[in-house]
C-alpha cells in the first residue's frame, strides 16, 4: 500500500525545525538516476512542485550545506510517488542509500565493525542532522541482535520506514551477513522515541 499524504501533513512536515547536509540529496539523486534515469530524476521533480516545495537536485544540493529538514521527508515523499513506493519499497530505498552516501563509504573505511558502528553512530547523525539524538542501546554479538533509539524528531512515518532500511544497511555493511531491520517502537504510534532493532 503507498502513502497517503494530507495537506495538513506536507504543511507539517515543511514547518519541522532543523536541518540536514546535502548530501542526503546528492545520495536520493543517485537512487533516482539509478532506477529510472533524467526521466526519472524530472518526475520526482515534478511531484515537489506539485506539493509547493520545488527542488532542484543537481542545481540546489551542496554535500555539506545545511537545509531544512522538511526537505527530507518531502524527497521521500516524491520519490514514493514518482516511483510508486509502498512502505518495503521506502525501505529498499533507504537500504541502498548507504552505497551512493560519501560521507557513509568514508565513514566505513575506518569502522567496519558492528562494535564500532554503535560506538559512532550518534556522532554520525549529528554530522548529517541538527536535531534528533541516536543512541545504541543494546548491541548482542552472539544473539545477533542490535538495537537503538532514535529521539526528538517527528516529520512523517515514511522517514521511519527510509531510517529503518538504511540502518540495517550500515549494519550489514559492518557483519557481512544478511539483516532483518524493524522499527519497533515509534513516536507516531504514541511512542517516546523510535526503537530500530536489527538482526542477522
Amino acid at each position: 500500500m503507498t502513502y497517503q499524504i494530507t495537506d495538513e501533513e506536507i504543511n507539517k512536515i515543511l514547518s519541522a525545525k532543523g536541518e540536514v547536509r546535502g548530501v542526503v540529496f546528492k545520495t536520493d539523486r543517485h537512487f533516482i538516476i539509478n532506477r529510472a534515469g533524467e526521466d526519472g530524476l524530472k518526475k520526482v521533480e515534478e511531484e515537489l512542485k506539485k506539493m509547493n516545495c520545488s527542488f532542484d537536485y543537481e542545481e540546489e544540493a551542496d554535500n555539506m550545506s545545511f537545509y531544512p529538514i522538511g526537505m527530507r521527508a518531502m524527497s521521500i515523499i516524491a520519490i514514493s510517488k514518482a516511483f510508486n513506493l509502498d512502505r518495503e519499497g521506502v525501505k529498499e530505498m533507504g537500504f541502498q542509500a548507504p552505497k551512493f552516501s560519501l560521507m557513509i563509504k568514508f565513514f566505513m573505511r575506518y569502522f567496519l565493525s558492528a562494535e564500532k558502528i554503535m560506538e559512532k553512530a550518534g556522532e554520525m547523525w549529528k554530522k548529517h542532522y541538527t536535531v534528533g539524538k541516536l543512541e545504541s542501546v543494546e548491541l548482542n554479538m552472539e544473539e545477533k541482535i542490535l538495537r537503538a533509539h532514535l529521539y526528538d524528531i517527528d516529520l512523517h512515518p515514511i522517514f521511519c520506514d527510509y531510517l529503518c532500511g538504511y540502518f540495517g544497511s550500515v549494519i550489514k555493511m559492518g557483519v557481512g551477513e544478511d539483516v532483518k531491520s524493524e522499527e519497533e517502537k515509534c513516536i507516531h504510534q504514541g511512542d517516546e522515541y523510535h526503537e530500530f532493532v536489527i538482526r542477522w
